[in-house]
């Protein structure tokens, strides 16, 4: 399978960690990623991903793929690249929420800065996420400083997580795309069950990719017998 990843932002060095998180979680597939060289540097907040949306749609609308993850948390401009591409589109947000359904968890999103939140929460309001979702939080660490992580970043997510888990969370929906790489050590820190977005969404991109071919071939519902 042809996976592609895009990274709605145009930081090269977490496209590059996107791409490997993926490659992990699905070592079979073959996972490429491509950088939105015309978007912000992060995204933070609905003006961000506004600027994103072209240039995330110009890469999908050029791609060879099988399926394709948008690896925003905030699922920019998900909607309408479903609405364009012939092939399944999924985002991180998007796997992230469905995953926890899955796995029949009642779940809490930590993100970035707090300006994140009411995108994330919309997006889970219109996904029809909301009556398993506990909270969404705001760690106050930028989209770029997620991305060079160190221990001050695990320690303030640590912190977060413990809290979410304390309101009730089952689970811990990690809200930045730039968390991926810190899954296991904030994991074995917390000791919280943690769904990453990257991880969730190659898994679920394959069985979309799986289900779509399986229709293309399917004999016609209208043959009689």
């Amino acid at each position: 399978m042809r996976l592609l990843y895009v990274n709605p932002n145009a930081t090269v060095s977490m496209t590059g960690a996107i791409v490997a998180a993926a490659r992990a979680a699905l070592p079979g597939a073959r996972i490429s990623g491509e950088t939105n060289a015309t978007g912000p540097m992060a995204i933070q907040g609905a003006q961000d991903g506004a600027a994103a949306i072209p240039g995330v749609l110009d890469l999908l609308s050029r791609a060879d793929a099988d399926a394709a993850v948008i690896a925003c948390f905030d699922d920019t401009g998900l909607e309408e690249a479903q609405a364009r591409v012939p092939f399944p589109v999924l985002g991180i947000g998007q796997s992230a929420y469905v995953m926890a359904g899955l796995m029949g968890r009642r779940f809490s999103v930590v993100t970035s800065l707090a300006v994140s939140v009411p995108v994330i929460e919309h997006n889970i309001a219109r996904g029809g996420f909301a009556a398993r979702c506990v909270s969404v939080r705001a760690s106050g660490l930028p989209v770029l400083t997620i991305d060079e992580g160190g221990a001050a970043v695990l320690d303030r997510l640590s912190h977060e997580i413990a809290r979410a888990r304390d309101e009730g969370a089952g689970a811990v929906v990690l809200g930045c795309a730039g968390m991926a790489p810190l899954t296991a050590p904030l994991a074995a820190r917390t000791g919280v069950v943690l769904i990453d977005g990257v991880a969730a969404s190659a898994h679920l991109a394959a069985a979309a990719a799986g289900f779509a071919g399986g229709a293309e071939r399917r004999p016609s519902d209208d043959v009689s017998g």
